[in-house]
């Protein structure tokens, strides 16, 4: 059985279908995944054994320019991954036995397996990128919601309607010139009627409604067996447990490792700081501060006081599973619904705004610090499971079984 996965964003977008593509080999799929083309995936993938099909530009240097892109940029590139996709992942899909897209950006996913008549999943990594009378739509980048509009599915309405100002168009031109009919509503035909959710059910759960049949299958962890570096390890021996901070593949708040670091140790504690794709250094040479780059963060944050962070689905539920309490200092898109989750759950903080001050990220880390929050994140620790990707494969494996019978039938 041959199998494609595509996505296309940071990090917290590829490495769940990694753990995917880990967990369908193990039950003898043959796996290829589509991904941008950055060096760190890349590696990611050779380390694994899966082939990586290069999809769009690199994602780094868009997120990480002088500047960041303009919402006519944005636009521009996200119509110019349409086109890649209706080319590379046709391309990387042929022959093949299934497709599963992750992220609304993959908008000709659904279009390439219509084309060659194969079953099509959509993966989302949060609930709150579904539709629903529960919540609103997440902010999306360069597509704004008109501020008059109230009402969860009211919301959704706009929502629906800037996806399709925004894709339309290329969509239908693509699937007329492969045969295919319009489509009335472009994010409805990429989610389909019954989208799976990678999400943990504690940490994101789906509050059931008649307008979607999701399938939750639990977050799709991929396992790390590498040990912490020896500089890092001996860091972590040398005291109490530091509090790490990091914004993973954001464009990090301006001078946040100097208030990160001024926060924590206004709370007597040590730091561990983060560099990420924002490329976050030390402020000064105190022995209390120490930077590392990408590493285990499975192993790490157990030995951790707390993790401050931007809230991506991977971080948080990493943190959650490690038993850390949590300052989440959200900056986008689903990044907000997490800090929610989290002090909800009583396993940390919500930062208050995407740009911390000093004293703002110490009232936070205060609350993330107190015993009453180390002992909630301890007991939450407990209920995360670890298995989604393995219940992702199975029940993949099981609908490709099915469409072949019926088809032979």
């Amino acid at each position: 059985m041959r199998v494609v996965l595509s996505t296309y964003g940071t990090r917290g977008d590829v490495e769940p279908l990694v753990a995917l593509a880990v967990r369908l080999r193990a039950l003898g799929a043959q796996v290829r995944v589509c991904a941008p083309p950055d060096q760190e995936f890349t590696d990611l993938l050779a380390g694994v054994g899966v082939p990586l099909v290069p999809l769009g530009e690199p994602v780094r240097p868009t997120m990480h320019g002088a500047a960041p892109p303009s919402s006519a940029d944005l636009s521009r590139r996200r119509i110019e991954l349409v086109a890649a996709q209706f080319d590379t992942v046709a391309a990387a899909a042929e022959g093949g036995d299934a497709l599963v897209a992750a992220g609304l950006g993959q908008v000709a996913a659904r279009s390439v397996a219509e084309r060659l008549g194969i079953p099509y999943v959509y993966a989302s990594y949060h609930p709150v990128s579904l539709p629903s009378p529960h919540h609103a739509p997440p902010p999306r980048p360069g597509m704004p919601l008109p501020p008059d509009v109230t009402g969860n599915r009211a919301l959704w309405d706009a929502d629906a309607q800037n996806l399709n100002a925004l894709f339309g168009e290329a969509l239908a031109t693509r699937r007329a010139a492969t045969g295919l009919p319009p489509v009335a509503d472009v994010r409805d035909h990429v989610l389909t009627g019954r989208p799976w959710l990678a999400a943990d059910p504690v940490l994101g759960p789906w509050r059931a409604t008649a307008d979607l049949d999701v399938i939750q299958t639990g977050a799709w962890i991929l396992p790390d067996e590498r040990p912490l570096p020896a500089e890092l390890d001996a860091f972590l021996d040398a005291g109490t447990p530091p509090v790490y901070v990091g914004f993973g593949s954001m464009r990090a708040p301006e001078d946040v490792a100097r208030v990160a670091v001024a926060a924590v140790r206004a709370q007597g504690r040590r730091v561990l700081v983060s560099r990420g794709w924002a490329g976050l250094d030390l402020i000064d040479d105190r022995e209390d501060c120490h930077v590392v780059g990408e590493v285990n963060q499975q192993a790490l944050f157990a030995r951790v006081a707390a993790v401050v962070h931007h809230g991506g689905a991977g971080t948080t539920t990493a943190a959650a599973r490690a038993g850390a309490p949590q300052v989440v200092v959200a900056q986008m898109v689903d990044q907000p619904y997490w800090a929610g989750r989290v002090a909800g759950l009583g396993i940390g903080a919500a930062h208050d705004g995407p740009v911390p001050t000093a004293a703002s990220l110490s009232a936070a880390l205060r609350t993330a610090l107190a015993p009453t929050t180390r002992a909630r994140a301890a007991a939450v620790a407990g209920t995360i499971r670890t298995g989604g990707a393995a219940v992702a494969a199975k029940l993949l494996l099981g609908t490709v079984g099915r469409e072949r019978a019926a088809r032979s039938a």
